[in-house]
């Protein structure tokens, strides 16, 4: 067990070092790190009485109170959760947010029981302020590949068979365009995701500073989250890999993405509910879109999509989605694509089919661009 506190951010988070974060769960839902577990010290309404009560008589009014709560029952429970944690976790740190004055007590509630268990010095806001720091860095002297294609090209797909990747859809928990909602809508919160995208970042630059990072190409929003500005802004720029589908193969990606792999899902998570979760998942996300599409071409696709879902719930066929799939791409999103690429053009380092991609990374990751 780690028995000195520790400053050391750079090696807690390229080490994935176990955090018990003391805060209360209300802070801990704001924002904590990917390998960080909430065992507080105060729950949230406790949290606020002693807060209160700091602001209006002080700290040691505050720690009075904050003995007063911390009945038998409650200390012996907290003691209990976090005893179990170091257990399994005997090279953890706990902390709490700048590392004061919970941190302490729980270090000493610990000791009290002959358990000494180190903390972070500075707690979670030296930490977070670490992270948001060294992204900046990092997205700065990183060099960076943009692997980019047409809508339902299935770049998520190649991009999971190459080396030295970042993927920031599974950061964001989010598939691209305007279907890229699952069955469990659940996305993490903005700092969590900065987070996980600041250490998956160190982690490259450590491990392998000499290697291009390939990304996909993704625009400035991901689902309800923002890729932070700097990175944004580097991607737009940076030259890129396209990846050539035909048309009719960029169709049956996303007809098996987005229905067939999502449909069992929304069996799962839904039950009997399934169908109109379904229902409502594929329509509305379409409406998402409605104002840019027009009345009248809305109008005959969502018509289209209501057909298909109707005849794929009888039957379990799912092409009668591919004409109104086919009339999305050719007539919304290549359009789109296209008129974004004339207004800033980028650099293209290699067009080819999936194979093809592969072998250039293959041969060019080692090679700053």
């Amino acid at each position: 067990m780690s028995t000195m506190d520790n400053a050391d951010f750079h090696a807690i988070f390229l080490n994935d070092t176990p955090l018990m974060d003391v805060r209360a769960p209300v802070e801990f839902a704001k924002g904590a790190f990917p390998n960080s577990h909430n065992l507080p010290l105060l729950d949230d309404l406790q949290r606020e009485l002693i807060g209160t009560r700091y602001k209006q008589q002080g700290q040691d009014a505050a720690i009075a109170l904050g003995l007063e709560l911390a009945t038998d029952d409650i200390r012996a429970q907290r003691l209990q959760q976090w005893i179990e944690f170091i257990r399994r976790h005997p090279n953890g740190y706990l902390y709490c947010f700048r590392g004061g004055l919970r941190s302490r007590t729980t270090q000493n509630w610990l000791k009290q029981h002959g358990i000494h268990y180190p903390f972070v010095q500075g707690g979670y806001k030296a930490m977070r302020g670490f992270l948001l720091e060294t992204l900046q860095q990092n997205v700065a002297q990183q060099p960076i590949v943009i692997l980019s294609g047409m809508t339902g090209s299935g770049k998520t797909r190649v991009l999971q068979t190459l080396p030295h990747t970042l993927d920031l859809e599974h950061l964001a928990n989010h598939k691209g365009s305007a279907f890229g909602r699952d069955a469990q809508d659940f996305q993490p919160s903005q700092i969590n995701f900065e987070n996980s995208l600041s250490i998956a970042l160190l982690k490259h630059r450590h491990y392998h500073p000499e290697t291009l990072l390939i990304l996909e190409d993704e625009g400035k929003r991901i689902g309800r989250l923002q890729t932070p500005l700097a990175l944004f802004n580097k991607m737009t720029s940076a030259p890129r890999l396209f990846l050539e589908r035909s048309t009719e193969e960029r169709v049956s990606i996303i007809r098996e993405d987005y229905i067939d792999h999502n449909w069992p899902r929304y069996q799962q998570h839904h039950g009997t509910q399934a169908e109109e979760q379904f229902q409502n998942f594929v329509l509305n996300n379409l409406a998402r879109i409605k104002n840019r599409l027009g009345g009248v071409r809305y109008s005959e696709i969502h018509k289209a999509f209501r057909q298909a879902l109707a005849h794929f719930f009888v039957t379990g066929n799912s092409h009668k989605f591919e004409m109104p799939i086919q009339r999305l791409l050719t007539e919304y999103y290549d359009p789109m694509y296209h008129y974004q690429l004339q207004k800033k053009p980028v650099t293209i380092l290699f067009k080819g089919n999936a194979t093809e991609i592969q072998k250039w990374v293959t041969q060019n990751r080692v090679h700053a661009v």
